[in-house]
């Protein structure tokens, strides 16, 4: 077993930061990969001009890589906002008009999984109210996701790194991803398990895995401590995406990890275990 059983995709809004965003999906392939995915690139606009929309079309195809994993609008991300979905007023508007823009992307590209972050809890707002504003904008998007054939996921994050957060246990992602295939009956939510942020909230990852693999539409890691390249920090993450195999996850393994050079990041994997399959 180990890495070169995965199927891994790089996370394009994390590395290769240093280029303009149409020039990463080369930098990606340049560097052995096939698939990519990303956060919302237009962290200003949930609508932007289709011609921006055409521009990444063209860059993902142009260096022959398949985008796997796409979030919706968030907010300014990186920054500090965690989503837009559970946020009343402008910010949940924001999102709703994302939804379709995102999903008709997505099928544009063949992208297969969109990736709802659920949003910090805000002063003044009663925790209630968030919760059923983004069950409502949840059942929105999943059905947005079936019509164009993809997944909607569903986060966990760390509560160091988002104190304002309030999905930061894998059962609090679940519940909610219940919820959500309750309300719609399709079945197409899923959990995004990220090692790294199941780590940072003290998570037994194993038992995570055990638990829910079966609910995992997308899986993410970086090393633990510093969220840097695997081999940089002390979690088996080698071991881990093992036992998922096991457990009959066969899915993408996003490289959400930091790194300063990112082409210099990849030595853990060996170049032939790159390209997608």
């Amino acid at each position: 077993m180990g890495y070169s059983n995965q199927r891994f995709d790089v996370n394009l809004s994390i590395l290769f930061t240093e280029l303009p965003l149409l020039e990463r999906p080369a930098a990606a392939a340049a560097a052995g990969f096939t698939a990519v995915e990303l956060w919302w690139p237009w962290i200003e606009t949930p609508t932007p001009e289709q011609a921006e929309l055409d521009a990444l079309k063209k860059a993902l195809d142009d260096a022959g890589t398949q985008l796997v994993g796409l979030n919706f609008y968030a907010g300014a991300l990186p920054g500090p906002d965690r989503g837009a979905l559970s946020i009343p007023g402008e910010e949940s508007d924001r999102f709703r008009a994302n939804i379709e823009v995102a999903a008709d992307f997505a099928a544009s590209v063949g992208c297969k999984a969109l990736n709802a972050l659920y949003g910090n809890r805000v002063e003044g707002a009663d925790p209630q109210v968030q919760d059923a504003l983004a069950l409502e904008n949840l059942v929105l998007a999943a059905r947005a996701a079936d019509r164009v054939g993809a997944i909607l996921l569903v986060e966990t994050l760390n509560k160091p790194e988002s104190p304002l957060y309030p999905l930061v246990s894998a059962p609090a992602a679940i519940e909610v991803i219940d919820k959500v295939n309750a309300a719609t009956g399709l079945g197409n939510a899923k959990f995004l398990l990220d090692i790294y942020h199941l780590s940072m909230n003290g998570e037994n990852v194993s038992e995570v895995i055990e638990a829910y693999a079966d609910k995992t539409g997308h899986v993410q890691i970086a090393d633990n401590p510093g969220r840097g390249a695997p081999g940089t920090g002390s979690l088996p993450l080698e071991e881990l995406l093992d036992q998922l195999g096991k457990a009959g996850y066969d899915g993408w393994v996003g490289l959400e990890y930091k790194a300063a050079d990112a082409a210099a990041s990849f030595e853990w994997l060996p170049a032939e275990a790159r390209a997608a399959r």
